[in-house]
């Protein structure tokens, strides 16, 4: 089956010379995975995070420039304890092997999102990595976390409304482009292909204002199941459209 370039049929050819320059990704379907398999939704998480880890170190392979992923929004806060502390665990358990690798692999990271309400602990270990980053170049993660894109534009709101006040901005000449750098994505390009596993056909929040012009792959490929293959085929669809941005 084929919609907005869903499809599980072909391995997709692609160019790998002619790679989008940032892919972001909604890493969906961690809890329906482990249901099928009678297991908890804690081993969804465990496996996702697996993929992810495999994914990410690919697209530096590959030489991609950017990966944006969507790992807690700020609407996960609803799910259980449980499941909510699982996920913490795993990101401390990433971002503490990450640390210990960034000078082997060489990948930048970056976190967009509202880093507050997380622990001490990870507030500290996020800063590490941020920091360890500017040493680096090339392939750039960039995780959301606590992220939402309608939170993300209100505090750019609010944050160029202090601006205003302060007589730091002028309100009557504000352009796209200006607004951007009010944004946790500041200085990052807008995310060429969009990728939504799981079967779900909605952006759920995820970077609205930064997908204005993204193209969309959807699959019913679970997370944890996501492979180099089907990421393959999103790449290969992508390099298939005509990108016009609203002209001829």
């Amino acid at each position: 089956m084929a919609l907005f370039g869903r499809s599980t049929q072909q391995l997709g050819q692609v160019d790998f010379d002619n790679l989008p320059r940032h892919i972001a990704i909604i890493m969906d379907g961690n809890g329906r995975w482990a249901k099928r398999r009678g297991l908890p939704r804690t081993a969804g998480h465990a496996a996702g995070a697996e993929t992810f880890r495999t994914i990410a170190t690919y697209c530096k392979d590959i030489g991609l420039e950017y990966l944006t992923v969507y790992a807690f929004s700020t609407e996960n806060w609803k799910r259980s304890a449980e499941e909510v502390s699982a996920i913490m665990g795993l990101l401390k358990k990433y971002l503490l092997e990450a640390i210990g690798r960034m000078e082997r692999d060489r990948v930048k990271m970056e976190f967009f999102g509202d880093l507050s309400p997380l622990s001490p602990e990870l507030q500290e270990m996020c800063a590490r990595t941020r920091e360890i980053s500017k040493h680096y170049e090339g392939c750039q993660v960039n995780i959301c976390l606590n992220y939402g894109g309608r939170d993300e534009l209100v505090r750019g709101a609010m944050a160029f409304a202090r601006d205003c006040v302060q007589g730091r901005a002028d309100p009557d000449h504000l352009t796209q482009e200006q607004f951007g750098n009010y944004l946790f994505s500041r200085g990052v390009p807008d995310p060429d292909l969009i990728i939504r596993p799981s079967g779900e056909l909605r952006l759920s929040n995820f970077l609205l204002w930064q997908s204005a012009y993204a193209e969309f792959y959807f699959t019913d490929v679970l997370w944890p199941d996501f492979s180099k293959e089907e990421l393959h085929r999103a790449i290969a669809a992508y390099q298939g459209r005509d990108r016009r941005f609203g002209g001829v």
